[in-house]
């Protein structure tokens, strides 16, 4: 009697015997980007790589690849996630995903605090190609690059543009905190949609002996946010110094701007 089965290799390969005969099912890259959406970055790298395996020389490799980075990056893998970007970033590469790649490479140099490299990048993307589709976050970008290297004016050139030429672009509300704020460095330790739980950790940071101080926020959905900071500074050096100190008690610190 003839029988038929299916054995399932969760998310990779599906293999199907009937009668003798095998049929395999490679992941798509549809697969991958349900992956992504469901943020199981695991499996979207291993789907990524099954699809790059079988199509090493193709628009679906170059696009696998660049999943390859973006879930590495997802998984705060900067340095492999800079590797995987820089293996496609040099290959003809449709508008769109230059793009992707190029804001992707930007992401890696930035959280590995590589900012003079960042800001190359973009500028790079910028110079070369089409005109960019997301020109008002490349803009944010840019902006937020020149903030970390203490570049007020540019990074005020970029805001302001910003505001004037993409005035319905997401980032405006940002834009426009940014553009409101004073010019230096703190250290941020948390961020509430309820004042008093803000109010608690000041107070706790102050029986630490550490200057901390409450910033009002609102974010593109309209919603108010109460973010605690420490520090006024002038130079990012001593920003990050206070990071690594805030960082030892316990707290997810993070630069600001």
């Amino acid at each position: 009697m003839k029988q038929s089965f299916r054995k399932i290799v969760p998310g990779v390969l599906v293999a199907v015997f009937l009668s003798g005969s095998v049929t395999i099912a490679r992941a798509s890259l549809t697969d991958i980007e349900a992956a992504l959406l469901n943020r199981d970055y695991v499996q979207a790298r291993k789907l990524a790589e099954d699809v790059l395996a079988g199509q090493s020389k193709s628009s679906e490799a170059q696009k696998a690849q660049y999943y390859i980075g973006l879930s590495q990056l997802r998984q705060a893998q900067y340095q492999e996630a800079l590797e995987s970007f820089n293996k496609v970033k040099n290959e003809k590469l449709g508008p769109q995903l230059r793009e992707r790649v190029y804001l992707g490479l930007f992401d890696a140099y930035y959280l590995l605090e590589e900012y003079q490299q960042a800001d190359a990048t973009l500028q790079e993307l910028l110079k070369e190609g089409d005109q960019p589709e997301a020109v008002s976050l490349i803009y944010f970008k840019l902006a937020k690059v020149n903030m970390k290297l203490a570049h007020w004016g540019q990074a005020t050139g970029y805001l302001e543009k910003i505001v004037r030429s993409f005035p319905n672009s997401l980032e405006v509300p940002a834009v426009k905190q940014l553009l409101e704020e004073k010019h230096y460095f703190a250290v941020q330790v948390g961020a509430f949609m309820e004042r008093r739980l803000a109010e608690a950790l000041v107070d706790e940071l102050k029986q630490k002996a550490e200057y901390a101080y409450i910033i009002e926020s609102v974010d593109s959905q309209n919603r108010k946010f109460y973010r605690v900071r420490i520090g006024q500074l002038a130079m990012l050096k001593d920003a990050q110094a206070l990071k690594n100190r805030l960082a030892k008690f316990g707290y997810p610190a993070q630069i600001y701007p």
